[in-house]
Parts: structure tokens; sequence; C-alpha cells
């Protein structure tokens, strides 16, 4: 039997947990191991303690969750880090992902989706429900190119010409025939150049392009 996914939750509203924590029970695989009800308990409980996952709420007394990630470094086992929010503008997903958020579930859809989002930061991947996907693929549209380092490591410059054309195509959701169409090349050239863009920034899908380009302001 593959060992359980370990969480710990922090929000400031007993309820919010408490009903967090019956949908996780359903699932065999998810352990609940721990809460906390503000920024200073989840920094103090981690210090003797740990989880796999830390479902972060942004507005939370004594230490919001901000703090609480810009302090992650200080844990000696740090977790991956979803974060539930009431709000859901594009600047606060884009904040939080770059200081070392895997996911971001809005408050008002956390029952629908918090089990996937578990279970996809906890397989590495990241994790963004479908309107946030939209409203963070949106302000890639018109985006200066910056020629700079990635927060991953990756060398923008070294992206082609074309190949920033393909990936504004991508996070725009243009289509593997509607990107040859407007760039005038084949379909098997687009799936090759998508193929390299997502070996060079490391992601495993257009959805993971189209939030590399968020986060580094590539386009």
């Amino acid at each position: 039997m593959k060992n359980k996914i370990r969480v710990h939750i922090a929000d400031d509203h007993q309820i919010l947990i408490d009903g967090i924590i019956a949908v996780l029970n359903f699932e065999e695989n998810i352990e609940v191991v721990g809460f906390s009800l503000n920024g200073i308990q989840v920094m103090d409980w981690f210090k003797k303690n740990d989880a796999d996952i830390l479902i972060l709420d942004i507005n939370m007394p004594q230490m919001d969750g901000i703090e609480v990630l810009n302090n992650l470094h200080k844990i000696k086992k740090k977790p991956k880090v979803i974060v539930l929010s009431s709000y859901d503008d594009v600047k606060l997903v884009k904040e939080v992902l770059q200081i070392g958020a895997q996911g971001f579930v809005p408050k008002k859809s956390a029952g629908e989706h918090i089990v996937n989002a578990v279970k996809k930061v906890a397989a590495d991947e990241q994790y963004f429900t479908d309107d946030i996907k939209e409203k963070m693929m949106q302000t890639l549209l018109n985006r200066p190119v910056k020629d700079s380092v990635s927060q991953d490591g990756v060398l923008i410059s070294s992206l082609t010409k074309r190949e920033l054309q393909v990936l504004k195509l991508v996070a725009q959701q243009y289509s593997t025939r509607e990107i040859a169409e407007e760039l005038h090349i084949s379909e098997s050239t687009v799936e090759t150049h998508r193929k390299n863009l997502m070996k060079k920034v490391k992601v495993k899908n257009s959805v993971g392009l189209a939030i590399f380009a968020l986060k580094n302001e590539v386009i």
C-alpha cells in the first residue's frame, strides 16, 4: 500500500478547516495530520512536525499566508503549498507562484477541487482551477519579451523568436492547427516547437507553458 499524502491545513476559520477535513477524509490515500488558525501556529507546528502538503490561506491573523510562504525556507522539511484564498486576481496568483506555491484554489470552489489539487501537487505537478488558468492566460496577451533568467534557471534568450511566437499562441489557447495557420508553418513543425519549449522550460504540457510565461513575464 502506498504511503498516504499527509496534509496540514492553515485557515483562520474553523468551519472551513472542518469542511476540508471532511472532504479529504473520504480519500483513502490522504491523511490530515494537523491544522493551524494563523501563520505563527503554522510555523510552530512545522518546527516539530512535517507534512507533504500545506493548504494555506492567505488572509490570516498574526502572520498571513504570504509571510508564511516567505518563511518556509526555515523549515527543515519544506511542504508543497496549495494556496486557498477568497481572492483570485492574477497578481496574487503570480505573487504566490513566485514565492513557492505549487497550486492555487479559490475558496468558493475548494470543495470541488481540493482533492485533485492535493493529489496533483503531491505528484510534483501544479494545480489551478480552470477559471484561474483562463485569467492567467489572458494576462499573457501583448506582454513585451524580457531578456532574463527565469526562476527555474532558464535563459529567456535561449528561446528562439519562433518559439516565443508559439509560446504566445499556446498561452492564448490556439490549437496546433490554428498556430500553424497563424505562423504559416506545418502542424508537425508546431508540435516540434511545442515539444522543444516544454523541454527547455521543464514543463509537461501547454498549461505549464502558459504558467511559465506568466511567472517570468516572457510575453
